[in-house]
């Protein structure tokens, strides 16, 4: 995934940065304004970056970096622009662009964001980005116990300006849920800035969130804000934030303590307003303990924390996440799936742990929906990866930690067992509940009320 999809009216500009790209390894495509870009990208679903020049005839770098957040959320958009409209490339940072190199670039300056784009995109958490409207409860899928848990904290953090620490394996959906407090927030209207702390080298993590004044090292041409300027008023979502080095670390301390800051290289103290919700996929109660995440900046970002369950755990979503990803990839790819077999349901619930989480079924089920050979995706349809799945118990170390956790981990099990039996019985019995409970051993309405707990009331007929 190293194409990257240059924008310029100007062909020696086209030339120019096609020769610099091939040559560190990326696969370039070219348009010469915003309109014949959308054809680009329609064309080709495996673009990593944009890169476009600011002013252009007919759809201009602003117009085609609007089109671009809203059809394709998870590609970085970098504009190039001229000194004169460097307030122009900052509003643009502030409407969803990745980051801005003005003209003339120097030609290392322009490699190392083109690169941080390009990481950021490998790296991102690549949160799922439902269409507006498709689903409810904040724009995010389920309705289990622990995500209703989940959207009773939003509803009551949201309206506050408390820090908020998000956890959760990767493909959970972190910026999704910080995108959700922002949306619900007296902020709603202002930027919501984001930063991937793993995807930016050291050396350039503090001018990223600090900013730089003009001379302050070699390449700084001009001055330009960071990340926290840019959101001003606003909410700044540091995501992998257990990945920020130790110096960064007491920087960014001191900016929760005070909210001001100095610029790399500058003396004058900025002040700003900015929520902060950060987001991390590893354990930073062991990080603090092992030595390599400061206590005191622990307990200024984990004052609301929000946990969000693997996907194994929140098994009673997945069908409405089914669903909702066959709809999105029948209009995405022109296709007219209807939905999984039972046989494929029972696959995806009851013998996949879905290590990669959301993620993992949203790309599966795009690669399903694409290659489906009927109306109704089954068994041989499924790469036999998932098709020959076995089910693999297992938890994280951190669900073993604390009291009692041992006997809620067997409750888990037990309830996993027995509703892997219920489905089995009730396909074995074409659905009928009056002969699964017989043949469970059960009364007709011990087993309806079962059903209910697990989500199976589609599973079965009322016969």
């Amino acid at each position: 995934m190293k194409k990257i999809l240059i924008v310029d009216d100007e062909i020696n500009m086209l030339l120019v940065l096609e020769a610099m790209l091939r040559k560190e390894g990326f696969s370039v495509l070219k348009a010469a304004d915003g309109l014949e870009a959308l054809q680009v990208l329609e064309k080709d679903e495996d673009i990593a970056v944009v890169v476009t020049d600011l002013k252009m005839p007919g759809l201009d770098g602003l117009g085609l970096l609007d089109r671009v957040t809203d059809a394709w959320p998870g590609i970085p958009v970098i504009i190039i622009t001229a000194h004169g409209t460097v307030s122009t490339a900052v509003e643009a940072l502030k409407k969803g662009a990745f980051d801005y190199v003005t003209k003339p670039f120097d030609r290392e300056d322009l490699l190392n964001v083109i690169q941080k784009a390009w990481r950021t995109r490998i790296l991102s958490e690549a949160e799922i980005l439902p269409e507006p409207g498709d689903i409810e409860h904040l724009n995010i899928i389920g309705t289990s116990a622990e995500m209703l848990r989940i959207y009773d904290v939003i509803a009551k953090v949201a309206r506050t300006t408390t820090t908020i620490l998000i956890t959760g394996e990767t493909g959970t959906g972190k910026e999704l849920i910080a995108q959700a407090i922002h949306r619900n927030s007296p902020r709603m209207d202002e930027p919501f800035i984001k930063i991937n702390c793993a995807a930016i080298a050291e050396t350039l993590l503090e001018s990223e969130l600090f900013g730089y004044e003009k001379g302050a090292f070699t390449g700084a041409v001009h001055r330009k804000p960071g990340r926290f300027e840019l959101a001003h008023q606003g909410t700044l979502f540091l995501d992998e934030v257990g990945d920020l080095p130790k110096d960064m670390q007491v920087k960014l301390l001191r900016v929760i303590q005070d909210q001001e800051f100095e610029r790399v290289g500058g003396l004058r103290t900025i002040r700003v307003d900015v929520r902060l919700i950060a987001a991390t996929n590893r354990n930073l109660s062991q990080a603090v303990k092992d030595g390599k995440f400061r206590e005191d900046l622990f307990y200024r970002l984990n004052v609301v924390p929000i946990h969000l369950p693997p996907l194994r755990e929140r098994k009673g979503d997945i069908e409405a996440l089914v669903e909702h990803f066959i709809g999105k990839f029948n209009a995405k790819l022109g296709r007219n799936v209807r939905a999984v077999s039972p046989s494929v349901r029972d696959i995806f619930v009851n013998r996949c742990d879905w290590p990669g989480n959301i993620r993992e079924l949203e790309n599966l089920l795009e690669r399903l929906v694409l290659f489906a050979k009927g109306d109704v995706i089954t068994e041989e349809d499924l790469p036999q990866e998932v098709r020959f799945a076995e089910r693999r118990f297992h938890e994280q170390p951190s669900a073993l930690e604390g009291p009692g956790s041992f006997k809620e981990v067997l409750r888990k099990r037990t309830e996993e067992i027995e509703k892997d039996m219920i489905v089995r019985v009730l396909e074995e019995c074409g659905g009928n509940v009056s002969r699964a409970a017989q043949q469970l051993g059960l009364s007709r309405k011990g087993l309806q009320l079962k059903m209910i707990r697990y989500s199976l009331r589609k599973s079965g007929s009322e016969e």
